[in-house]
């Protein structure tokens, strides 16, 4: 069974239609502050803003927490991340101070980031030092090349002029080295759907964060994350609701938020935190009628990001393989091609191994494929097609890691495939999009209170968020905007 399919439901209902539960049962008639969606940004906003003293009702329309950092569970006991790995050591310092030491404490440095390409083999902790390493001994880049452009990806910030694009960039530093650029991007492009016409600056915010110590992760799993996260949300006041899904967010005639209607069910409240999509918080929820036409415009020309396929593959109880590094790059393509990442014809994946020492305590080996892929190609597929294609990824996935797992075919005893229609399904991102917009949408999420105040905006936009990190980083900064338009007076 595939995680998007048609047999889940966001409601449960009992025998003769009648609702099993009412999830919004008790809540209140009036909020300071409604968080829509429960993505990393939307619950650091919401942690945040409760720790402030202000009453916080968080809607999610799913059955569990977390957006794209959540989890899902089959029978024998295989539990499969999602989006685990991986994210900047920065997200220590986060987690420590907008949350509980207790998170910061489970994050630990993946040390094996290996690439098997036609180009180069290796394996790198993938931080500055072993990457200046690399390019100088490996690649035969002079060192003061490799130190410049180290120290020029590192001084861009999100204030920068978009001018330059990331091709550009590379021509500046690397003219003609397809190899170099496959080795600085290839990552990047796998972790937020990067592209070479991107601007460089969206690029060099990403890469200097990953520079900085290398690649983390949490060590016990998203499940374990996200129920620690929802006992300090709790802790803190917050009002967490599942299966809830807004539907309109109500705006006056002096273009001031009122409230929501979530479940048939009108709440009230100061603000709200929109953890949805920018695109579908701008023109559905709110719609476009209560902004300036320019800004319509511009919110409708704001482009997404591209989504993803995944494999998820659980071995045997009992059953393992040897260390084979952590996350592998696994590319069959002879050069960087963002369009053969992209193709449905699959030549170049992402592998995520997961070790019993990942849930300390469990015996479990599991392994998860990524792979970059356009909606479109999935989202008009006629039933039977579909399944079949999914079944192609899963078989054509289990060939590939073969080389890598001998035997993994004997090994196995769960697989199954998801993609960009599910990532739809579950997230309501529009187009499947797995690594929200691209850089312009950045612009537009900051400006949307200046168009109706108290309406906030705290996503995956811009593709400088580092994955969690970013997300978390942005939920901070939204977070703050909101304390400040709460109590105007403090702040003045």
């Amino acid at each position: 069974m595939q995680p998007g399919s048609s047999g889940l439901h966001l409601f449960s209902r009992l025998a003769g239609g009648t609702m099993a539960k009412d999830f919004l049962k008790d809540t209140r008639d009036h909020y300071d502050v409604i968080v829509i969606g429960s993505g990393l940004a939307g619950l650091t906003s919401a942690n945040i803003l409760a720790r402030a003293g202000h009453s916080v009702l968080l809607l999610e329309h799913h059955y569990q927490l977390g957006g794209m950092a959540t989890w899902f569970k089959r029978a024998g006991g295989h539990i499969f991340d999602i989006s685990l790995h991986g994210f900047p050591i920065g997200m220590i310092k986060s987690c420590r101070k907008y949350w509980t030491q207790e998170i910061a404490d489970s994050i630990v440095q993946l040390k094996g980031i290996r690439f098997e390409n036609p180009q180069f083999s290796l394996t790198t902790t993938f931080n500055r030092e072993d990457f200046t390493k690399l390019l100088i001994e490996k690649f035969n880049v002079p060192a003061e090349t490799v130190q410049k452009f180290f120290d020029t990806a590192r001084a861009m910030n999100h204030f920068d002029a978009e001018s330059k694009t990331t091709r550009q960039l590379f021509e500046e530093f690397f003219p003609g080295r397809s190899d170099v650029i496959r080795l600085l991007m290839e990552p990047i492009t796998y972790a937020n759907g990067s592209t070479l016409e991107d601007p460089a600056v969206s690029y060099g915010i990403v890469f200097s964060n990953f520079m900085s110590k290398g690649v983390f992760t949490f060590e016990g799993g998203t499940d374990k994350l996200v129920n620690q996260m929802k006992d300090e949300l709790e802790k803190n006041g917050v009002d967490l609701r599942i299966r809830s899904l807004v539907e309109k967010i109500e705006v006056d005639e002096q273009h001031r938020v009122t409230g929501v209607v979530v479940n048939g069910k009108r709440i009230g409240c100061r603000c709200v935190v929109s953890n949805s999509n920018i695109k579908s918080t701008i023109l559905q929820l709110v719609g476009e009628q209560h902004f300036d036409p320019a800004f319509v415009e511009e919110a409708k020309a704001v482009r997404l990001n591209n989504s993803s396929c995944q494999v998820y593959i659980a071995l045997k109880p009992g059953v393992g393989f040897d260390y084979c590094g952590d996350l592998l790059f696994h590319s069959e393509h002879k050069g960087f091609d963002i369009e053969a990442m992209l193709s449905k014809k699959v030549s170049s994946r992402t592998f995520s191994f997961y070790y019993p020492s990942t849930r300390p305590g469990c015996d479990r080996y599991v392994v998860v494929s990524s792979t970059n892929a356009n909606f479109r190609d999935w989202a008009d597929l006629p039933e039977a097609e579909y399944e079949a294609a999914k079944k192609e990824l899963c078989e054509t996935t289990l060939d590939c890691l073969d080389q890598y797992v001998p035997g993994i075919r004997d090994k196995v005893e769960h697989y199954e495939a998801s993609t960009p229609r599910t990532f739809e399904h579950y997230t309501r991102h529009w187009n499947g999009a797995a690594f929200g917009t691209k850089w312009e949408g950045l612009k537009v999420s900051k400006e949307l209170p200046q168009q109706i105040a108290g309406l906030f905006h705290a996503g995956s936009v811009g593709i400088i968020m580092s994955g969690w990190l970013g997300a978390v980083n942005y939920g901070v900064i939204v977070s703050n905007d909101v304390d400040k338009f709460l109590t105007p007076a403090a702040t003045a």
